[in-house]
């Protein structure tokens, strides 16, 4: 057998440098022009370029030697080409990614800045509006001060420094108040006006209390209800704390009239003691009697210039 005598018609026999023999040449084989094929007329064309093959479709013939011209513009589908997908049982295709809809940068769109942004302005406004609601609401609770949670038996006595601020100064009245020349004195007590610092009238104050028996007596009218109120007593201590005895319309309190050294004097220095102390007191309507004495067990070394009463017990009143 020859060379290419006898594969023109078959592929597999073609010889693609068929042109280069005395016996190619006689049948007909002819050099590659184009970028065609090669060998024989009518040979296979196998070189094809990428797409140019259509599945389940005549492929259309193109003269010999040339490649059939490709369809469709650039950018557009090959008419030729058909994917596998497309086809029945073919691989599936892949899920393609929603466009955003409306407005935004780019060709395509983007997100919904103006929406986002109505969304955060929403979000900040019922912020602000639910700190305004409770800090209305902190308002609304019960400022009771410093009252007590309950009644005392007749009177309570300070515990703490009576200079100290208190938030019921506002619930004083124009109560009743007395000077020391305008108490009642028993036992050893008498008045003096040689120390300096009494707030009394005229610098007055008592003395001699330090004796058991010893006690100034308020006789008050004008109370205008039942209620709770609170006595304060100006007075001075020698550097040292005292006591003594509160008495309401008869009735011994349960607690002493705490008569501390608030004032931090040096001892034996009553210039520099003068203060108050207070007292939680029921009155009732109209006249009450309000009496301060050293009795057995009290230390009343201490001077007295004056007494008053707040509405309200109270922690703190001029």
């Amino acid at each position: 057998m020859t060379s290419g005598n006898n594969g023109a018609s078959t592929p597999e026999d073609d010889d693609p440098f068929g042109y280069l023999y005395a016996d190619g040449q006689a049948n007909g084989a002819q050099p590659p022009s184009g970028g065609g094929g090669y060998g024989y007329p009518g040979s296979v064309n196998r070189v094809r370029a990428v797409g140019q093959r259509q599945y389940g479709q005549q492929q259309p013939t193109a003269a010999y030697g040339q490649i059939p011209q490709q369809q469709g513009a650039y950018g557009r589908p090959n008419a030729h080409y058909a994917a596998p997908e497309t086809f029945p049982g073919g691989a599936p295709t892949a899920q393609q990614q929603p466009a955003y809809s409306g407005g935004g940068a780019g060709r395509g769109g983007g997100p919904n800045t103006k929406g986002l942004l109505i969304g955060a302005i929403a979000v900040v406004a019922a912020v602000v509006i639910g700190i305004s609601v409770a800090m209305l609401g902190g308002d609304d609770k019960d400022n009771t001060g410093n009252e007590a949670q309950s009644p005392p038996t007749q009177s309570e006595s300070a515990e703490s420094s009576p200079s100290a601020s208190s938030s019921n100064v506002a619930n004083e009245e124009d109560l009743p108040s007395i000077d020391a020349k305008a108490l009642a004195l028993g036992g050893t007590a008498a008045l003096a006006s040689d120390i300096k610092g009494a707030q009394a009238d005229g610098g007055v104050y008592v003395t001699g209390f330090n004796q058991v028996g010893s006690s100034v007596t308020w006789s008050v009218d004008g109370i205008p209800k039942k209620g709770k109120y609170t006595v304060f007593v100006g007075y001075s201590v020698p550097g040292k704390d005292q006591t003594a005895t509160l008495t309401v319309n008869g009735t011994p309190a349960s607690t002493p009239v705490d008569l501390k050294n608030w004032a931090g004097a040096p001892e034996g220095d009553y210039a520099k003691g003068w203060t108050k102390t207070y007292n939680y007191v029921q009155l009732n309507k109209g006249t009450n009697t309000i009496k301060v004495s050293c009795e057995q067990g009290n230390q009343c070394d201490a001077l007295i210039d004056r007494l008053w009463l707040v509405k309200g017990w109270v922690r703190s009143g001029s």
